[in-house]
């Protein structure tokens, strides 16, 4: 089911649209098509009626005593009523039995309503009814009365009409038998019906279809303009707002959040720019002022302390400025970027390696992409001894993949790893682990991106830390 349920607004209330159109459409088609089959049924009974009792008017007597012609008055009238009620009837037959052919067909609907019918009009007889029909041209009289030059209209259809006939004892050993021809099924109102139904349809869905894109279209654009603004949220020109008054007011309610958001993102750069500045100018003054320690374990220790210091301060300002590029992303190869990050640490004596992989080529900030490989390889060779880089591609995702062999990260701290200040290790010494904002940062790149870090433990043992990203 959720394989073609359409995923767009516009989509589904299309569908459900048309859906509830065609069940209403359905029931009226059965509704219908009952109340042409009973009204068929009621010429027929009809008909069938007033012959049997003006038939038997001058043979059978009523409850009372009085003959049932004398009930419903001269045939003149039981023929304009007849007129009303049917077709014009056929001649009334009496024999000794009820006519039967091999291929006659028993009609009980049509018995149970005639029967009560004759029995509300007193008739006596009416319990054994015998009611059957057969095919027009396969009925004797009709074909004599074909013969006879006397042609039925054309209304009649008789290839495709039914003969209905109903038979009662007479009291007198004999069977007086109606007949009443059953006109077919007209295949016109079906077609109406399906022309009705048709029309309404995409009469029906083109106004829907209208108005929700009317409705659609506004919000599609908002939903770009929202994503767009995630990734880099730098100040452009407002939305302009169209649709409905509601639309409307969303578009406005989102640019002045916009325009607030850009706000205190620039005040924010700003006041870091302030912060970085005011604490580097005097963490170098006492970078110079400890030169003056004679003991040089104690300046070391100092030294090593300013130098934490400064890192976690540049951490800081890189993390708060992710997502704020001045610059598009460009088409890089991910491979080489890699290879250049693993030159680094191999300068530095530190055992990274770079496997060999497809050549992937995916936008990216230089800068930032390097920035956070760097601190997934720094935290493989940390914790881990070594770390294994590889770049893959799956699907529409390049993968920056970076595994170690070290203990790993616990199950239940994976959820809060990359939260900042939160560490796989519980000191704060720069030799063992750090501020922790590194995995923060690299998750922030990623997110940046457009894509996501993904942190997993290995089976074997171990971390696998990747950086996936849209292509």
């Amino acid at each position: 089911m959720k394989r073609f349920w359409p995923r767009s607004l516009l989509g589904q209330v299309l569908l459900v649209v048309a859906g509830a159109l065609l069940v209403a459409q359905a029931i009226s088609a059965v509704l219908l098509f009952r109340a042409s089959e009973d009204r068929r049924m009621q010429r027929t009974v009809g008909s069938l009626a007033l012959q049997l009792t003006a038939a038997s008017s001058g043979a059978l007597a009523g409850p009372s005593g009085e003959r049932l012609g004398e009930r419903f008055g001269p045939m003149r009238a039981m023929r304009g009523a007849h007129e009303r009620f049917g077709p014009r009837r056929m001649r009334i037959e009496r024999t000794d039995r009820p006519p039967a052919l091999p291929r006659d067909r028993a009609e009980p609907a049509i018995r149970a309503a005639l029967r009560t019918v004759l029995a509300e009009q007193g008739l006596r007889g009416s319990d054994d009814l015998r009611v059957t029909s057969r095919s027009a041209l396969s009925d004797p009289r009709v074909l004599r009365r074909i013969e006879m030059g006397r042609p039925f209209a054309p209304e009649m259809h008789l290839e495709r009409a039914r003969i209905v006939l109903a038979s009662v004892p007479d009291g007198q050993g004999k069977w007086i038998t109606a007949r009443a021809i059953s006109q077919p099924r007209d295949p016109q109102a079906l077609r109406a019906l399906v022309a009705q139904t048709f029309v309404l349809f995409v009469v029906l869905m083109l106004a829907i279809g209208l108005l929700l894109r009317r409705i659609t279209r506004p919000l599609a654009a908002l939903t770009r303009r929202v994503e767009a603004f995630a990734r880099t949220p730098d100040s452009v020109a407002p939305l302009l707002p169209e649709g409905p008054d509601d639309v409307r007011r969303l578009i406005e309610a989102h640019n002045a959040m916009e325009a607030r958001i850009g706000a205190m993102l620039d005040e924010k750069d700003v006041m870091l720019g302030a912060i970085g500045h005011d604490l580097k100018t005097p963490l170098a003054a006492l970078r110079v002022r400890i030169e003056s320690v004679e003991d040089d374990a104690e300046r070391e220790r100092m030294a090593a302390g300013i130098e934490d210091i400064v890192r976690t301060l540049d951490d800081i300002l890189s993390l708060a400025r992710v997502g704020r590029a001045s610059e598009p992303p460009e088409r890089t190869d991910l491979g080489a970027l890699a290879a250049s990050v693993v030159e680094e640490f191999e300068d530095m004596s530190q055992p990274a390696t770079l496997a060999e992989g497809p050549r992937v080529v995916a936008p990216v900030h230089v800068t930032w992409a390097k920035r956070a490989l760097r601190n997934l390889v720094a935290n493989a060779v940390r914790y881990g001894g070594e770390a294994q880089v590889s770049v893959l591609r799956e699907g529409n995702r390049a993968v920056l993949r970076v595994t170690d062999d070290g203990p790993g990260i616990a199950p239940d701290r994976l959820s809060t790893i990359t939260d900042p200040f939160v560490r796989g290790e519980a000191s704060r010494n720069r030799e063992t682990g750090g501020a922790g904002l590194g995995l923060t940062l690299a998750r922030a790149i990623a997110e940046a991106h457009g894509g996501q870090l993904v942190l997993e433990n290995r089976p074997e043992g171990g971390l696998r830390a990747e950086l996936r990203l849209p292509l």
